[in-house]
């Protein structure tokens, strides 16, 4: 049975971090569900990109995945902080001790809904001082501290979506993402 992991789109996302951690997450062989926060289809992202969703929030918000990933990009992350639904599948996802990803700017969803209190974790940097209040924070360009995985922006989405997948589907898919990928 594959791995799933929901992938959650707001307007102003960051699409780097998006449509990055979407393709190589299918590369490794999970199903992604991309899903758009609010009733729109279709989210315009932080740099006027628009992202088509397959669905909405609203309608799976019951459903379960290995793996719940939020994108950065400012807009998209205030859009994660001010959402019920978000905080309710995050709150979710932590207390049934599955995955959660953030990157960029989402980590401060993390922090609004509760999320990962205490554990070490990394952001773009113009928000070290507000993470670093409830949380353990690192410039490593990608943290993990069991079922949290964090990491810095757009540079550093690749790394990100190889660390989701070394975690759902296990090292040897990793690499054999990795590889053709060229990034070393």
């Amino acid at each position: 049975m594959s791995k799933t992991a929901l992938v959650l789109v707001a307007e102003g996302s960051e699409e780097m971090e998006a449509v990055i951690t979407i393709d190589v997450l299918r590369r490794g062989g999970v199903d992604v569900t991309v899903a758009s926060i609010s009733d729109n289809d279709v989210v315009k992202c932080s740099r006027g990109v628009n992202i088509k969703a397959d669905t909405k929030l609203s309608a799976i918000i019951g459903n379960n995945y290995d793996a719940v990933v939020l994108p950065g990009g400012l807009g998209g992350s205030k859009a994660f902080q001010a959402s019920n639904l978000v905080g309710e599948v995050l709150r979710r996802q932590e207390k049934e001790g599955r995955l959660v990803a953030a990157i960029c700017a989402a980590p401060t969803a993390l922090k609004t809904h509760g999320i990962g209190s205490g554990k070490k974790l990394t952001s773009y940097p113009n928000f070290k001082e507000e993470l670093s209040q409830g949380y353990i924070y690192l410039e490593d360009r990608v943290v993990e501290d069991g079922k949290l995985i964090t990491s810095r922006g757009p540079g550093t989405a690749f790394e990100f979506a190889l660390t989701l997948v070394n975690h759902l589907v296990g090292p040897d898919k990793k690499s054999e993402v990795e590889k053709p990928l060229l990034l070393k």
